[in-house]
């Protein structure tokens, strides 16, 4: 009977099946199949709802998606083309680092790739860009930025893991640094290649453009200057920044109104937080019968009768990983995956801080991986592109975050040497 009911389960999956619905299933299945009280599943719920770090990810997705309203997008593409346009390439590293940048604050890759896709894109292909090497760099970039704060990813990682949240927002910045850097080079090459014309840089359009952002800029700043300087906590921060936004948006731009805009916005993001929170409830359940099953020890042992390095180890990590980043959306891997991980890494011998950097820079290549990466779809329909065309497109992108994937599980140092740094310095 519980073999027909998963492989039912499967089916269904396969035909459309919610993912929260798949996973709240397997839970229950695994839970009776193993003769455990379904109690176990709202427990755990009610576990997520009192955690207080959790108030940080719907306080920061709410700032988010005021960012996401009125010119902030506008703003931040002209300050960047201000200091970037003049060089060979330089409207692709416009594109970059304002879709990281954008990433970073609003935390998720599809709303990046939506509100920016269409200002950018355009843009690209108008200052003769070919269409290829545009579409995949509007792609892959919609996943650049997770590692920089306020990212949610990383406090939800936190979160699960029991890894100290302010160390992984300062372990994020030279890997995420990187990872944007690397195509921002591939850019550069590209356009002396195809001796694009380039602007000369005007310090007029400099100072306009940093006048018209520099309310908006700072934030993140912001955010790491409170969290470090141990005047707020992370949820504190995030509360700190949405007044701040609000501020900015309704008082000092005039883009919204108090009234009749900050409560539809408001909305719209409570739906998603509320899609996620669902998401977590049903992935805690789960994440409770693989404990209750002892199923993190049966991977450890047989992880340690075939894998006997560390690099081994990591070189399957990766792998696993990216096909995880493809089939799941990021807030579920970190509740599934992660607590199945963590004692594997620990007995190998990774610093829990280093895990993480390397657990969302998997994630986020996985969005940008053929055939079924989330950021794929989500650029297939925004600019009306047959999803094959996505995939020739994003090859030269993806090889290049490969490489810096390569470059941060090898080099621990990428990731730790700033959390070492902090902590000597206090």
């Amino acid at each position: 009977m519980i073999l027909a009911m998963s492989i039912l389960l499967i089916l269904l999956i396969l035909l459309g099946l919610p993912l929260f619905c798949g996973i709240l299933a397997a839970a229950m299945l695994g839970l009776y199949a193993s003769g455990v009280e379904f109690m176990a599943i709202p427990i755990e719920i009610f576990r997520l709802a009192n955690a207080p770090v959790l108030l940080a990810i719907p306080l920061f997705t709410f700032a988010g998606y005021l960012m996401a309203e009125g010119g902030t997008s506008q703003r931040l593409v002209r300050f960047s083309r201000s200091l970037f346009g003049w060089i060979p390439g330089g409207l692709g590293v416009v594109a970059l680092v304002s879709c990281a940048f954008f990433t970073a604050i609003t935390g998720a890759t599809g709303i990046t790739i939506i509100a920016l896709g269409g200002l950018l894109f355009p843009a690209l292909i108008s200052e003769k860009y070919e269409e290829s090497f545009s579409l995949g760099l509007m792609t892959t970039s919609g996943s650049l930025g997770l590692h920089f704060p306020p990212s949610l990813p990383i406090i939800l990682f936190g979160f699960v893991s029991g890894t100290n949240i302010e160390k992984l927002f300062m372990a994020g910045l030279l890997p995420g640094l990187l990872m944007v850097g690397a195509p921002c080079l591939f850019s550069v090459y590209m356009g002396k290649k195809w001796k694009l014309d380039t602007p000369p840089f005007s310090f007029k359009e400099f100072a306009g453009a940093l006048r018209g952002a520099i309310w908006e800029l700072p934030i993140p700043l912001f955010i790491i200057a409170g969290i470090y300087s141990g005047l707020s906590t992370a949820t504190e921060a995030a509360a700190l920044t949405v007044v701040y936004v609000l501020f900015v948006k309704v008082v000092v731009y005039r883009e919204l109104n108090l009234k009749n805009d900050v409560p539809r916005v408001m909305i719209e993001s409570t739906k998603m937080v509320g899609g996620i929170m669902i998401i977590l409830g049903a992935a805690l359940g789960f994440t409770n019968y693989l404990v209750d099953a002892f199923i993190p020890m049966k991977i450890l042992n047989f992880m340690e009768g075939t894998v006997q390095s560390k690099i081994g180890f990591l070189l399957i990590l990766n792998f696993f990983l990216i096909i995880v980043g493809c089939m799941m959306d990021i807030f579920s891997a970190i509740l599934v995956v992660v607590p199945l991980i963590v004692p594997l890494a620990s007995r190998f011998g990774i610093d829990p801080v280093h895990l993480g950097i390397i657990f969302l820079a998997n994630l986020g290549i996985g969005y940008n991986t053929p055939p079924v990466g989330l950021n794929l779809f989500i650029a297939s329909s925004r600019f009306d592109r047959p999803i094959v065309q996505l995939y020739r497109a994003t090859l030269p992108f993806l090889f290049l975050l490969l490489f810096t994937l390569l470059l941060i599980t090898y080099c621990p140092s990428l990731s730790l040497f700033l959390p070492s740094l902090l902590e000597h310095t206090n």
